[in-house]
């Protein structure tokens, strides 16, 4: 059956990235429900977080391939039950309504809406939650003079993990390597190097 999983991939922030990772996703003709790309806790590390609805099988195959890739330092897929997410929503609004209908003005509170900008021909809510609130949220105002709509990709943390930093440090204790040595003819380089 299938069903929302959400991947969070770490990658190092390098160009081509975001491409490659897409071309896994469409080559099995899979849609992107939502993208949300941002730094990680770790400097230099970026985080993708992926939604799609697909069966359980073909979720963690695609985890294994994706964490197969060279660019990628670890991909995790998880379900809804998995995770804590949330989105964020963009509404505006036409601001002669909203000043006439009290209706519209206890929606906005109902659903935790906050003003973000206030102009004299439009007014931008902000809010943020599951899909079904920021969904609730458009069908309600939809037809209070909603001008715009969009909404932000998910961004999730899993409950049941510490961090990607956590799996660094233990992936750095089980691959503990010899300290380099240096090179003996490092401060030799005039007699090495001359012809």
């Amino acid at each position: 059956m299938k069903q929302e999983y959400t991947f969070s991939v770490y990658t190092e922030n390098q160009v081509g990235v975001l491409v490659r990772i897409a071309a896994m996703f469409s080559r099995r003709k899979i849609n992107v429900e939502s993208l949300n790309v941002s730094p990680s806790e770790l400097e230099g590390i970026h985080r993708f977080t992926i939604v799609i609805v697909e069966t359980e099988e073909v979720a963690k195959k695609i985890a294994r391939q994706l964490n197969k890739q060279v660019e990628i330092l670890k991909a995790f897929c998880n379900t809804n039950e998995e995770i804590v997410w949330q989105e964020a929503a963009l509404y505006k609004v036409d601001a002669a309504i909203i000043c006439e209908k009290v209706k519209v003005e206890r929606l906005l509170h109902e659903y935790g809406a906050r003003a973000v900008a206030i102009r004299n021909d439009y007014i931008v809510f902000e809010t943020t939650g599951h899909r079904e609130e920021t969904e609730g949220l458009l069908k309600a105002l939809e037809p209070h003079g909603l001008i715009e709509f969009v909404r932000a990709g998910r961004v999730a943390i899993i409950k049941e993990s510490k961090g990607f930093h956590q799996h660094i440090l233990e992936f750095e204790k089980q691959y503990k390597h010899e300290m380099l040595k240096e090179n003996k003819f490092l401060d030799k380089q005039k007699e090495v190097f001359s012809m």
